[in-house]
């Protein structure tokens, strides 16, 4: 079964290596939306048509089951497409929220996202079907995924903004971070450094590879062949920044090619 994975741009790379990693027999399409990200400033309406766009793409290149690996798509995008296309679609919100309530110890999380994620609820609403008793604090950080799309990775300025962001959030000394945007976990580094070492970090990646898991389980699906998968990766605009830091997180050269999902 092909998998297809899609995002704004090159923060979908983690989510992907999760389920590489978990499940490396099985192919991958990936497409990153370069020449449209960031989507977090976007309206819902744009966001929508994006995602369906992009999923189209992946369908003609083959997917069978599709990952969306942007949380602002899946905070808005997700009953659109479950009702628009015959096959499963996974979503990257749900399985870390789910992790997290499964913790008996938490008491107090920090959400980290762009301004769309963050303005939907999703991850508040999943959070509170499952533990009311968790008090939710949740901070928009629009700054974060240009800089990462920039490679400004541990740039002093980057640091500076993250430490910003996150002061609202030691303040109410929160025991766990969510981070609710596929792109964050590339300066993971500088994110538990400026929260704190206390603080356990979540994100979503690990998440969604055993939720797939547990789904192609159920439907005995299981993949058993030793040999590796066939990888195929697709940006929409090939920048030098998505070239290294694929490289960075796949620990070797990633092929890229284009392709538009505007044209569906």
């Amino acid at each position: 079964m092909k998998i297809g994975i899609f995002d704004s741009g090159l923060g979908g790379l983690t989510v992907a290596r999760a389920i590489v990693d978990t499940m490396p027999a099985y192919d991958i399409i990936y497409f990153g939306d370069t020449a449209r990200t960031p989507y977090g400033s976007k309206s819902r309406e744009t966001v929508i048509q994006y995602a369906c766009e992009n999923t189209e793409l992946l369908i003609q290149k083959g997917a069978e089951l599709i990952v969306m690996a942007c949380n602002t798509a899946a905070s808005v995008a997700t009953d659109v497409l479950r009702k628009k296309y015959n096959l499963p679609i996974f979503e990257v919100i749900t399985p870390a929220a789910s992790l997290v309530a499964s913790f008996k110890t938490i008491r107090r999380v920090g959400i980290i996202g762009t301004r769309a994620t963050i303005n939907s609820n999703a991850y508040t609403e999943q959070i509170a079907k499952h533990r009311p008793d968790i008090k939710v604090y949740a901070i928009p950080c629009p700054l974060l995924v240009p800089l990462v799309e920039e490679g400004w990775i541990d740039k002093p300025e980057t640091r500076m903004i993250v430490k910003k962001y996150l002061h609202p959030l030691k303040v109410r000394q929160i025991d766990t971070l969510i981070l609710a945007c596929t792109h964050y976990p590339i300066i993971k580094p500088v994110i538990q450094k400026k929260i704190g070492r206390r603080v356990t970090v979540i994100d979503s990646a690990q998440a969604v590879a055993q939720q797939l898991l547990h789904h192609f389980r159920d439907i005995n699906h299981i993949c058993t062949n030793e040999t590796q998968g066939n990888y195929q990766f697709y940006v929409s605009d090939i920048t030098p920044h998505f070239e290294k830091i694929a490289q960075s997180i796949f620990k070797r050269k990633i092929p890229l090619a284009v392709a538009s999902s505007a044209n569906f």
